[in-house]
């Protein structure tokens, strides 16, 4: 079963930057997209970026311009550089992975990680 990491959240003011990373581990398949979804109290979990295996990004209308995907396929690790924090961005971050084979698919959700950014 497929294993996350996620590392890098905090207590941030608004305007500042943070850098959440994702380390995947225990792949048996190949991991096909991953991503980066958030949690805000009382609010539904929602998209804020995803990245397949061959780069293609999807962006959270909300955080387009200020947000940046990234992945390291040979190390199975996805990053999310976010930059000009809104107090808005506060919520749990988590990272997901799709694992897939030609038979197979299941979706794998990291622990999350506190982002709080203050007005």
């Amino acid at each position: 079963q497929v294993q996350l990491v996620e590392s890098g959240g905090g207590l941030v003011q608004a305007g500042e930057s943070l850098r959440l990373s994702c380390a995947a581990s225990r792949i048996t398949f190949s991991i096909a997209a991953m991503g980066w979804y958030r949690q805000a109290p009382g609010k539904q979990r929602e998209l804020v970026a995803e990245i397949g295996s061959g780069a293609s990004t999807i962006y959270a209308d909300s955080v387009k311009g200020r947000f940046i995907i990234s992945r390291d396929n040979a190390k199975n690790t996805v990053s999310l550089q976010m930059n000009n924090l809104k107090p808005e961005d506060t919520a749990v971050y988590y990272c997901k992975a799709r694992e897939t084979s030609a038979t197979y698919e299941n979706d794998y959700w990291g622990q999350g990680t506190q982002v709080t950014v203050s007005s």
